[in-house]
């Protein structure tokens, strides 16, 4: 936006694959309902069957339905903002949110497991059915596999699809250490292996869950995305033509894969303000922000530079 004048600087605000993610949203419905109903299969049998690690691979599980559920409500989300105006940007924080009870939600199950896995070692009391983990662990795998293959096509132009597809990837691996325990139990009665697994899953989802959470803080404390240098920023907009000054320079993550920007600039007499606005949008835009506000002023405006907010 121009202090003082009238320019067209609408944006089509579209994201790398955001006609991909659209064309994926069926495959994303489906996947997500497929894994979150199975989230509740595992930790039903994990219960019935006394295993620590299909509660585990459940929470690990958990971590999928949430990326799925994100993506699929990100595009959602994304075309109701454009059509609500009232709600401006609040509707791109739901995501954010999302993120951030999902990652308490697996520090709570997998301090659980962590806990009661060490218990059991100690005590030496573990019973477990291996029949029944070994059945749901097996179609957990597959559902994975089925996720994944959905999935693929769409992973190729969009982000956020791609994500998704990958921890679908990454759970299947966990399936695989439940398939493998459930055997060594079947086979040799060594009950031990499902705690010692569980501790495996369990640790690999607790780097993630910190990452996950700390990337939510980040966005809702609207800190400065790490991969965007401020001082290049600004130096790229200082260097435009006709442009004297950058201040009160703003630079945050709105939601996933959208940074946004807010900065003043001071230009030289008789520099043409349109022209300014463009540059500065299509200098911002190499630096991969999305949405700007820019107020443009002449160099002997006064009080701005000032402001302490």
């Amino acid at each position: 936006m121009s202090s003082g004048h009238r320019h067209d600087h609408s944006h089509s605000h579209s994201h790398v694959g955001d006609r991909a993610a659209v064309r994926s949203v069926g495959r994303l419905a489906v996947a997500f309902g497929l894994t979150l109903g199975f989230v509740a299969v595992e930790v039903v049998t994990a219960f019935v069957a006394g295993s620590l690690a299909l509660l585990s691979d459940a929470g690990h599980m958990l971590t999928d339905a949430a990326a799925l559920g994100l993506a699929l409500g990100a595009i959602i989300v994304a075309n109701r903002a454009r059509s609500e105006g009232a709600r401006t940007f609040g509707l791109f924080r739901l995501e954010i949110l999302a993120s951030l009870a999902n990652a308490l939600l697996l520090f709570a199950v997998s301090g659980y497991v962590l806990v009661e896995a060490v218990l059991r070692l100690v005590d030496g009391d573990s019973d477990v059915d291996a029949g029944p983990m070994l059945i749901v662990a097996v179609a957990g795998l597959a559902v994975n596999v089925v996720v994944f293959v959905m999935l693929r096509e769409g992973a190729r132009d969009s982000l956020a699809v791609k994500s998704a597809s990958v921890e679908a990837l990454a759970d299947a691996a966990g399936s695989v250490g439940v398939i493998i325990a459930a055997i060594v139990v079947a086979a040799s009665g060594w009950d031990a292996i499902d705690p010692i697994v569980a501790i495996a899953i369990a640790l690999w989802i607790l780097p993630r869950a910190w990452q996950l959470a700390r990337s939510a803080l980040r966005v809702l404390l609207q800190v400065a995305p790490a991969h965007v240098d401020l001082d290049a920023v600004r130096g790229d907009l200082g260097a435009l033509p006709g442009v004297v000054d950058v201040h009160d320079l703003h630079v945050w993550t709105l939601t996933s894969e959208m940074d946004v920007a807010s900065a003043h600039v001071m230009i030289e007499p008789g520099a043409d303000a349109h022209a300014v606005l463009d540059q500065a949008r299509t200098s911002l835009e190499g630096h991969g922000i999305v949405h700007a506000t820019i107020q443009v002023e002449p160099d002997d405006h006064e009080g701005c530079a000032e402001l302490s907010w």
